[in-house]
């Protein structure tokens, strides 16, 4: 038999998901989530961003960039000469699919190059405004992320077109995957409609922050493609609010928005080509490409919608209300079949002319979100406000884009370049500078002689650092907001031990001179100390000072309400009975924090030691030595002198196999790591003989890096 032409590898094998590994097992916990980001896809070894940003000539990249503005290529024309239209939408896409329920997405990552964002239906012909944006890659290298720059087209864009921008800050780091941590939704086709539980339309699932699939917010003809402006008003409001929008920000986003540039739909959408991931190797990355029919220019075909909203628009201006307001609307059918308004009666000189051919006029449009901002009675309202005051309005934009675009940027102590904004506002979450300048062995005397127990100190430490999310970089311990409504109140945060243990905490910092925040950080590794000397082990915590208190007026109540922990695998605690499993949480918890999965083993072993568990319950303290940071729980759960019975649907009993007596409980969080494979390989390393004092460096090292991870200032 002849073997000539035969393949000399399976097809297919190890390279696709359907092939992995542990696709014989999908109910297996998935750990990659917390590996997704490995040094290994970096190809910028040992690099710091944020330092090498602060080399890059400011003043010659915005001059690249204004000229870059109206620099017609042929392989892709600007309209009317002017790529503005684009590269806002490219800034806006990639910043408008943050969502404040748990802070992923945004532009803080050029997450926008990866799949599956680079290849949504609502981010069709954005791969040609990336393209359009290398050369000023290439010029600029390491010293300018993907990140910054597509975030920074669209302010670029706005002030070549006559607006005063708010600022812009520089400091955004990029990946090199897929963000795999990110729930897009579950559904397995574009544009499905699975994300409300009902006809409402009241209860879009969480975290989600766009009504379907592959859109960035709602469907620009209407719910499901069907115009009815007063139900997308519905929409709109609540996917803007879910990007931490009011309803000023919303109007002055949507009217901003849509005052320059235009919708594209001059042509047969069933011409374009697969999108980008799906593409012929050839295109080079390229997705959407047109073969059948000319494709670019006039004949462009991106939304569908065919049409621009304002007489003039590549301008600054207040045009969009003047069009929305004075004229009446009639439903069409765009070129490409999609629904749009065109007005019913309008002057020849307010229509906008043809991109290509300036000769030629032709009508505005208006989407169905367009029509809401004048059908639905609070959005009309502001609608006429900013009509009657445009100075007004581009304040309000202005604020409102920078807000967009810097979201999930973090706190201020991050931004970078000469155009930040010297005031700061409420959602940067401000915090004042600390005391960094004390004798901290002082401090440390004072607390170990209140007597506070090891579990208070540590407790209290790990709730007020907890909340940090590496996300949008919220949270965390500065501020000690965990003193503060509506923090202090958080049923997770046990608010009757709480209260007694910061009027301690308070009384030492209010004497030493230093911030609560440090105080509270410090007394949980004064209590790891003592843990550790008990256990044998002297050691000493590693702390940064120079924490500050944030006040209640530099608090958002309301904003930090999604950050209200509802579970903690780290101190066995759930609110309710969720359908998500209990490690499938702590997980998710885990990746916001930043955490590996060798860490979160660690600090799992180390607090049940410690006798954190919230509410003093005794799941999972797999030791007769609580208080003591020894490695007994790896030690226990790794023994065969026990076996593991379910008691419930989150309870277990641990059981001597000799006598058959309960000899501790556990929760499913304690029991995956002894029957997750990877999880029990490490396990095991910290139950080893010749491991003990690993253990405790490593845990230290962990509690150190949650501690410290909203410290931007150092």
């Amino acid at each position: 038999m002849s073997n000539s032409g035969k393949c000399p590898v399976m097809h297919g094998a190890n390279t696709t998901e359907k092939n992995s590994v542990m696709s014989w097992w999908p109910n297996a916990l998935k750990l990659e989530i917390l590996n997704q980001h490995d040094t290994k896809t970096n190809p910028l070894k040992d690099f710091n961003y944020q330092d090498e940003v602060k080399k890059l000539d400011f003043v010659a990249l915005k001059k690249d960039m204004t000229a870059l503005m109206t620099e017609s290529q042929e392989w892709w024309p600007a309209d009317w000469g002017h790529y503005g239209g684009l590269m806002i939408r490219l800034t806006w896409h990639a910043a408008g699919s943050y969502r404040i329920a748990d802070g992923r997405g945004g532009a803080g990552t050029g997450n926008q190059r990866f799949a599956p964002l680079n290849s949504w239906p609502d981010n069709v012909n954005l791969d040609k405004a990336r393209r359009l944006l290398w050369p000023i890659k290439k010029k600029y290298g390491n010293q300018l992320s993907w990140a910054d720059l597509i975030t920074l087209a669209g302010t670029i864009a706005y002030e070549s077109m006559g607006l005063k921008t708010f600022g812009f800050a520089f400091g955004r780091s990029d990946i090199w995957q897929p963000e795999i941590d990110i729930n897009w939704g579950t559904e397995k086709e574009w544009l499905a409609d699975n994300r409300y539980a009902s006809e409402s339309r009241e209860s879009l699932a969480n975290p989600l922050a766009a009504v379907q699939m592959g859109l960035i917010y709602v469907n620009p003809e209407g719910v499901m493609g069907h115009p009815d402006p007063l139900r997308t008003a519905h929409d709109v409001r609540l996917t803007f609010l879910r990007m931490a929008m009011n309803d000023e920000e919303t109007v002055a986003l949507t009217a901003g928005g849509h005052t320059v540039g235009k919708c594209h739909g001059n042509g047969d959408a069933n011409n374009l080509g697969p999108v980008p991931e799906a593409a012929d190797i050839n295109e080079q990355g390229l997705g959407w490409i047109n073969n059948v029919s000319r494709g670019v220019g006039r004949d462009t075909v991106s939304s569908g919608l065919e049409g621009a909203w304002t007489t003039h628009p590549t301008q600054w201006d207040n045009g969009y209300f003047h069009m929305l307001l004075n004229h009446d609307w009639e439903l069409k059918k765009s070129p490409a079949g999609a629904w749009q308004y065109e007005p019913i009666n309008i002057k020849d000189e307010d229509k906008p002319v043809d991109v290509e051919d300036p000769s030629i006029r032709l009508n505005p449009i208006m989407t169905d979100a367009d029509m809401a901002m004048k059908m639905d009675p609070e959005y009309r309202k502001i609608s006429e406000r900013f009509y009657k005051d445009p100075a007004y309005f581009s304040e309000v934009f202005a604020r409102a884009w920078f807000k967009l675009t810097h979201r999930d940027l973090g706190p201020k102590a991050r931004y970078i370049g000469p155009d930040v904004p010297k005031e700061e506002l409420i959602w940067q979450d401000p915090v004042p500078a600390g005391n960094k300048d004390y004798d901290i062995d002082a401090v440390k005397a004072k607390i170990v002689a209140v007597g506070l127990s090891i579990s208070d100190m540590v407790s209290t430490a790990w709730d007020s650092a907890r909340t940090y999310r590496g996300s949008d970089l919220r949270g965390g311990a500065n501020g000690a907001r965990i003193r503060l409504a509506a923090q202090k109140d958080w049923q997770g945060n046990e608010p009757v031990r709480l209260a007694k243990v910061l009027a301690v905490l308070e009384s030492i910092a209010k004497e030493s001179g230093v911030s609560v925040a440090d105080v509270i950080v410090l007394a949980g590794g004064v209590g790891i100390e003592q843990a550790a000397k008990a256990a044998g082990h002297s050691v000493t915590v590693p702390f940064t000072p120079g924490r500050g208190d944030a006040t209640d007026e530099q608090t958002d109540i309301e904003a930090f309400e999604v950050l209200e922990p509802m579970h903690d695998g780290y101190r066995n605690w759930l609110k309710s009975d969720y359908d998500i499993t209990a490690e499938e949480l702590m997980l998710d918890r885990t990746q916001l924090m930043g955490l590996t999965a060798p860490e979160m083993t660690v600090l799992v072993g180390g607090m049940r030691v410690l006798g954190t568990n919230y509410g003093d319950s005794k799941h999972g303290v797999l030791t007769d030595r609580v208080g003591e940071l020894t490695n007994d729980f790896f030690v226990n759960l790794t023994d065969m002198a026990y076996t593991w019975k379910p008691t419930g649907k989150n309870s277990y009993d641990i059981v001597e196999r000799k006598s058959g007596n309960v000899k501790w409980t556990a929760t499913r969080v304690d029991l995956v790591f002894g029957s997750n494979s990877i999880l029990r390989s490490y396990v095991e390393v910290y139950a080893q003989d010749d491991n003990k004092e690993k253990f405790v460096q490593d845990f230290i090292s962990a509690w150190v890096k949650v501690m410290n991870a909203d410290r931007f200032d150092v």
